[in-house]
């Protein structure tokens, strides 16, 4: 197994950018609290931000869940205990340690005015574990859901064309349902206890006027506008275990909706029958950059960044499905917040054997231009982060003083195990992407993006052109533009993959963040 040393010296925690100990002591501020909603009703818990981490109470999580909190000065730690069960964490580290399994958190507890804290992520990665019923963090949708509660993630995204709207609802896991006409609003009903909604912003053509949820929080409602006339809905299964429902409505007589000027990303035009199987490939995650109040960069006519990458994506998971057969997951489906640690989360989650991050650049200088590919750099670490992560153990204090080592990879070093094989993917998909996009003077280049940092595959980022180039931001708005960089990346995966540098060494379990945009 693959080991890793903790105390890694500064220069190096540094360039990789990991989370360092924190202090909140005059430097705190509210964010907006969780929701923890139960069996016996919805509470709320309280958070702070420092910098840009969100920590939460200990006390308040020992009287929301029961926690027993005691602290031993000797060996700097904690032990929270619940059910018979015991965390222990080091004032110094960014670890907790749950029987002997080590889960890496964003940044160590800390300490202030008598009170301590704890980075949100420990509901969802340490807390969960010793707690007799379901725990489940949900940070970007402010949700703590405890129990047996049944919460599908709901995703819509509105779109235009001719005389008829199209709305897609992705419901996970998959949830009875009912699509029902009340009056002037279509209501799809889901049997759950409340559903966790996100709507792609859009603009209204008078067909749809607004999509919200339920008063009953249970329930997508749909208010219909003057233009509309008819509705017609149909379900397909989506992957892994989901449901697609599509609604089609359409125009009065007479009435034809306008073409949308809407930025958001528009239907993905059909692609090509498959060309040959590959079926040493399996999963292929594509992450579109930015999202929710992280909008990216901005062209001068008001293209942004998130919509760019997100509609790029789509066509991307379109062509390599049709392509490869492969199963091929975003890290996000719609206009939502994602963290850089969730993004990689995702494709280590899921196996992936492959993780592009996609993005779209800006510069002061209006006449930058062009396509650039990156792959992780860990600066001065270079052959002592490779070392590092085959090296030795980490040392977790024991209560009483003392200290005994553990095995663990470190979430910070993932890619450090993947650098040369992304550097080849990062060489195919510039030479690839050189045929049909006008590339950068620097075309390939390493950089430590956080995003890259934890994925245990090999990994690269995209920048597909400048927003603040004028030429360059008409061309990324563009469905022919975008359609050549979903195809010449497709090609690009086709041939890493025919011919695939050498096997990285066997994965070892990596304590992923369960949650929590930075390139």
């Amino acid at each position: 197994m693959i080991v890793m040393r903790l105390f890694l010296r500064a220069s190096l925690l540094a360039a990789i950018a990991t989370c360092a100990a924190i202090s909140v002591a005059g430097q705190s501020a509210p964010a907006t609290p969780l929701r923890l909603v139960a069996p016996t009703g919805a509470r709320t818990i309280p958070t702070v931000m420092s910098g840009d981490t969100e920590l939460v109470a200990f006390d308040d999580l020992a009287a929301l869940f029961g926690l027993t909190v005691r602290e031993d000065t000797v060996a700097h730690a904690l032990t929270v205990t619940a059910n018979g069960k015991t965390i222990v964490l080091s004032q110094n580290q960014a670890l907790a340690s749950i029987s002997g399994r080590l889960v890496s958190l964003p940044a160590p507890p800390v300490k202030t005015n008598g009170r301590w804290y704890v980075p949100v992520e420990f509901i969802g990665r340490a807390l969960s574990v010793i707690s007799n019923v379901p725990i489940e963090l949900r940070k970007s949708s402010r949700l703590v859901l405890q129990g047996s509660i049944r919460a599908p993630r709901v995703v819509v995204r509105h779109d235009v064309g001719g005389n008829q709207a199209r709305v897609t609802i992705d419901v996970t896991p998959r949830t009875p349902h009912q699509v029902q006409q009340d009056g002037a609003r279509a209501i799809v009903r889901f049997d759950a206890d409340l559903i966790d909604l996100n709507v792609t912003p859009f603009q209204s053509q008078g067909i749809v006027l607004s999509i919200a949820v339920g008063e009953d929080q249970k329930s997508v409602v749909l208010a219909l506008g003057p233009k509309f006339g008819s509705l017609r809905a149909a379900d397909s299964p989506s992957d892994p275990d989901g449901t697609r429902i599509t609604l089609d409505l359409f125009t009065a007589p007479d009435q034809t909706a306008p073409p949308s000027t809407s930025t958001q990303p528009g239907p993905v035009p059909p692609l090509p029958e498959p060309v040959f199987p590959a079926p040493g490939i399996k999963t292929i995650v594509i992450d579109p950059g930015h999202g929710g109040d992280e909008t990216g960069a901005k062209g001068a006519k008001g293209t942004l960044e998130k919509n760019v990458t997100l509609s790029v994506a789509r066509r991307l998971k379109s062509s390599l499905e049709a392509r490869l057969g492969a199963r091929v997951l975003l890290t996000r489906v719609a206009d939502g917040a994602v963290g850089p640690d969730e993004r990689a989360a995702v494709a280590n989650n899921n196996k992936a054997d492959l993780f592009i991050s996609l993005h779209a650049n800006a510069s002061l200088r209006k006449s930058a231009s062009g396509a650039q590919v990156f792959y992780l750099n860990l600066d001065q670490a270079g052959e002592e982060a490779r070392q590092v992560a085959q090296s030795e153990g980490v040392a977790m204090p024991v209560f009483g003083g003392g200290t005994r080592d553990i095995d663990v990879i470190l979430w910070e070093m993932a890619q450090a195990r993947h650098i040369d094989q992304s550097a080849a993917l990062a060489a195919v998909v510039e030479q690839q992407l050189r045929t049909v996009l006008p590339m950068n003077p620097q075309a390939v280049q390493q950089a430590p993006f956080r995003v890259l940092v934890g994925a245990n595959m090999p990994a690269v980022l995209v920048e597909m052109g400048y927003l603040t180039n004028t030429s360059q931001e008409a061309q990324l708005a563009g469905g022919e533009f975008q359609a050549r960089i979903a195809t010449a990346l497709t090609e690009a995966i086709v041939r890493f993959f025919s011919a695939p540098p050498p096997a990285a060494p066997p994965r070892a379990a990596i304590p992923p963040p369960a949650a929590g945009t930075a390139r």
